[in-house]
């Protein structure tokens, strides 16, 4: 009886975040973390290979030129949580790394059951790692990790892509924050992070032209159709992509084509939009390498090394406990 009330109460909170978000006046949103349902999830895993996306392969670049000399950082024996685990395939680096020094456990942790399964598979045949799959929300999972962990044990936690930049600059930081609570001295959090680069790099990386990042940003009003028995219709919304220079962030919109009137039935809810109006889906802040040392030391980490890459700027830290 339990699982039918979980999934009751998450229904209950969803309608919620969107009767709220979508009344925010002038500018109405959706929260991000509602793009990654099973279908959201598999089309970023989509979007990461596509030509324009490169962040995903510099992330990965990274990682794997540079998995020794992070995990040499690592006191030993550690364990691995990862936030936002998604297939898991940049882990492999860190995880292969590790292994060959000591047994290890990883707790890949992510919302989507259909992303951990993902995960499992891509991994499962490393020597001396063992997976353990946590489908939870980040701090939620992190703390369940914290809480397993044995005596002596350091833990590395990953949160790679550019997921911090889904956030705001001061959420950010408060969210970095709250990891850091989580965490003991020799502790460690290696955290990914796209710069600031040309605008002509930056747009077509989620504006591609095959349409996927479309299909993706789509797909959460096709959620709430589903889920909360709502009557969005698809043909009637345009995604864009726009830069603010100021804010340093690329933002993710779906634009009213007509005036209309959408029902969100289980929201008990109706909201209207004006032609031209647009839904504000998410953000992606681009950073620059001091910046994100200076958000390490506000939070409490002393950033150890950074690592960036020439060919598409992106960057990883290694902050740590001490």
């Amino acid at each position: 009886m339990l699982a039918p009330a979980l999934d009751s109460q998450a229904t209950l909170e969803f309608a919620r975040d969107v009767r709220r978000s979508l009344s925010k006046t002038p500018q109405k949103e959706l929260e991000s973390k509602y793009l990654y349902d099973d279908l959201g999830t598999a089309l970023f895993e989509a979007i990461t290979l596509l030509p324009e996306y490169g962040l995903t392969r510099a992330d990965e670049r990274l990682l794997r030129a540079h998995a020794g000399d992070i995990v040499s950082r690592v006191p030993s024996p550690a364990i691995v949580a990862e936030l936002g685990s998604g297939s898991g395939r940049k882990t492999r680096w860190i995880l292969e790394a590790l292994a060959r020094r000591d047994y290890t456990l990883y707790y890949p942790i992510d919302v989507s059951a259909l992303a951990l399964h993902a995960c499992q598979n891509e991994l499962s045949a490393i020597d001396s790692v063992h997976i353990v799959g946590i489908e939870s929300t980040y701090t939620a999972g992190l703390a369940e990790v914290t809480a397993r962990r044995g005596r002596g044990e350091s833990l590395l936690v990953l949160f790679l892509g550019s997921t911090i930049g889904n956030f705001e600059r001061g959420p950010a930081l408060e969210f970095l924050r709250e990891i850091r609570a989580l965490l003991l001295p020799g502790d460690a959090l290696l955290l990914g992070a796209d710069l600031v680069k040309p605008l002509s790099q930056v747009i077509p990386a989620y504006d591609d032209p095959t349409g996927v990042t479309a299909a993706f940003n789509l797909n959460l009003l096709a959620r709430i159709n589903r889920e909360l028995d709502a009557d969005f219709d698809l043909r009637s919304f345009r995604h864009e992509a726009r830069y603010n220079k100021v804010e340093r962030r690329v933002e993710m919109h779906l634009r009213s084509e007509i005036e209309q009137t959408v029902h969100v039935r289980a929201a008990d809810f109706q909201v209207t939009f004006c032609e031209g109006e647009s839904i504000w889906t998410e953000s992606s802040h681009k950073f620059g390498l001091a910046e994100i040392e200076r958000m390490a030391c506000e939070a409490g980490f002393v950033c150890v090394k950074q690592w960036a890459d020439a060919e598409w700027p992106f960057a990883e830290s290694l902050l740590s406990v001490e």
